[in-house]
C-alpha cells in the first residue's frame, strides 16, 4: 500500500531495508545463538543515520519525529528484532532528554545520542515495582550538588552496550508515587555497577541487564525537569514511545510471513504447493490483513502525534525552553489511549501471526534452523514491556471513560 511517504522517509526506509537485508539477516542466527552484542551492525546504523532519524536536526538528527522512528524498527525488525532493538532503547533514553530537558541537558546529551556515539537506556522496572511502578525503592537524596543514588533496576534493554540511562529512583518516599524523579546518569560513574545479565526466550541479542547504585554520586545538575515529576516523564515517554514496540511487533510478524510465504509456494505435499490449499490460504490473508492493519494504526497515529508535538519542539528549540513547557503552552494532548492502543493491537497481532506462520511451515517450523520460531519468540516481549498489554487496556479504558465523561459535560452546557 502507498501510505504517501516523502522522500526523505521513503529514503530512511530503502536505507534500513538495506543494512536489515544485507547487513543484518547473513549474521541474525549467529547472534540469536550466542547472545553477543551485534557491534559491527551498530556501526552501520550510525554511519546511516538510522539512530538520529527521529531527532532534531539541531541534535545531529534528521529532523524527523515518532513516525520516522516507527519506519526505521519495523524494517530492522523485519529481519531481526534484536539487532534492531538498539535504536529503540537509544529512543526511549533520548526522548524524555528531548522532552523534559534544558537546553543545556538538550546540547549536552542528544547529539551523541543521535550519532551513535552513545547508546541509551531507560530503567524504570526493579525487582518489586513492575507494572506497578509505584513501588519504587530506588532512592537519590539530595547531598550539596549531587543526589547519592541508591538502589537496584533490572530488566534494563542494551544494558551494559548502553552509555547514558534514564534512571527513575524516589527523592521522596514519603510522597510515593509523587516523589518519584527522573535522572540521566553515565556509564563509569562511581558507585554504578552491572548486576545480572539476563538469558532470555527472544531478542537475544540486545543486552538485558541488572543496574546496581550504591552510593552513586550524580550531579545534581542530571536531573530532568523536577522533583516528583518522574512517573509523569516516565508515561509521557511511552506515549511515544510504545508505537515503537508496535512497529517492532509489525515487522516481526511482517517478516515471518515473508518467510513462511516463500515456503509454502515450494513446499508440496499431496503433489501440490501447500500454498494450494484453503485452509493455508485463510491463514495467510488472516495474517496480512492483521499486519495491515496494525501498520495503518500506527501510521496513522505517529503522523498525528508528530503534527501536535512537533511544532513544540521547534518553539522550545527556537526559544531556549523546555519543551514540555512550551507543550503546555500550546495545549498539546496526551497521546495515551493511541499509543496503547499501538502497542495492543500490532503485538497481539505479532504473537498471532507469527504462531500460525510456525503452524503452516510444520515441522521444520519449529526447528531452530528455520527462521520463523525465532519470529515466535522474538514476538511474546512486545505484549509485556513498556507495560504489559493488560496495562495498556487498563490505561486505554480509564481514558475512554475520560473522554466520555468529559463529553458529557459539554453536552450539558450545550
Amino acid at each position: 500500500m502507498d501510505y504517501g511517504l516523502t522522500e526523505q522517509q521513503q529514503e530512511i526506509v530503502n536505507i534500513a531495508r538495506q543494512i536489515a537485508q544485507k547487513k543484518m539477516r547473513p549474521v541474525r542466527e549467529h547472534y540469536d545463538k550466542t547472545e553477543e552484542f551485534p557491534w559491527p551492525i551498530i556501526e552501520e546504523f550510525k554511519r546511516a543515520d538510522l539512530l538520529g532519524a527521529y531527532l532534531p536536526e539541531a541534535y545531529g538528527g534528521l529532523d524527523g519525529g515518532v513516525f520516522e522512528l516507527v519506519l526505521v524498527g519495523e524494517e530492522l525488525s523485519r529481519v531481526c528484532a534484536g539487532i534492531g532493538l538498539s535504536v529503540a532503547t537509544s529512543a526511549l533514553c533520548a526522548i524524555p532528554i528531548l522532552y523534559y530537558g534544558t537546553p543545556e541537558q538538550r546540547k549536552r546529551w542528544l547529539p551523541d545520542l543521535a550519532s551513535g556515539k552513545k547508546l541509551g537506556a531507560f530503567t524504570i522496572t526493579e525487582p518489586g515495582a513492575g507494572s506497578d511502578a509505584t513501588s519504587t525503592k530506588a532512592t537519590a537524596k539530595l547531598d550539596g550538588d549531587h543526589y547519592v543514588l541508591n538502589g537496584v533496576k533490572n530488566f534494563c534493554s542494551t544494558g551494559k552496550a548502553a552509555e547514558l540511562y534514564v534512571v527513575f529512583a524516589s527523592t521522596n518516599p514519603g510522597r510515593g508515587a509523587r516523589g518519584i524523579s527522573a535522572f540521566v546518569v553515565e556509564k563509569g560513574t562511581p558507585g554504578f555497577s552491572f548486576g545480572k545479565k539476563e538469558e532470555k526466550m527472544g531478542i537475544r541479542a540486545s543486552w538485558t541487564y541488572e543496574l546496581v547504585f550504591e552510593n552513586c554520586r550524580i550531579p545534581k545538575d542530571n536531573l530532568l525537569y523536577k522533583e516528583g515529576y518522574g512517573l509523569f516523564v516516565a508515561q509521557s515517554t511511552f506515549d511515544s514511545s510504545r508505537p515503537g514496540i508496535g512497529a517492532q511487533a509489525i515487522g516481526i510478524a511482517q517478516g515471518a510471513l515473508d518467510e513462511t510465504m516463500s515456503y509454502v509456494r515450494q513446499r508440496k505435499q499431496f503433489g501440490v504447493p501447500v500454498a494450494s490449499f484453503q485452509a493455508i490460504q485463510h491463514m495467510l490473508a488472516d495474517a496480512a490483513t492483521s499486519i495491515e492493519a496494525g501498520r495503518s494504526l500506527l501510521y496513522a497515529t505517529t503522523r498525528a502525534m508528530d503534527k501536535d508535538n512537533k511544532p513544540a519542539i521547534d518553539k522550545a528549540i527556537a526559544e531556549n525552553k523546555i519543551v514540555y513547557d512550551v507543550m503546555k503552552e500550546l495545549d498539546t494532548r496526551r497521546w495515551t489511549k493511541e499509543s496503547g492502543m499501538c502497542k495492543v493491537f500490532c503485538s497481539d497481532a505479532a504473537m498471532k501471526v507469527t504462531v500460525d506462520c510456525v503452524q503452516m511451515c510444520g515441522g521444520i517450523g519449529y526447528m531452530r534452523d528455520f527462521p520463523v520460531e525465532k519470529y515466535m519468540r522474538d514476538a511474546k516481549i512486545t505484549q509485556i514491556y513498556e507495560g504489559t498489554n493488560q496495562i495498556q487496556r487498563n490505561e486505554i479504558g480509564m481514558m475512554l471513560i475520560k473522554e466520555a465523561a468529559s463529553h458529557a459535560k459539554e453536552l450539558a452546557a450545550a
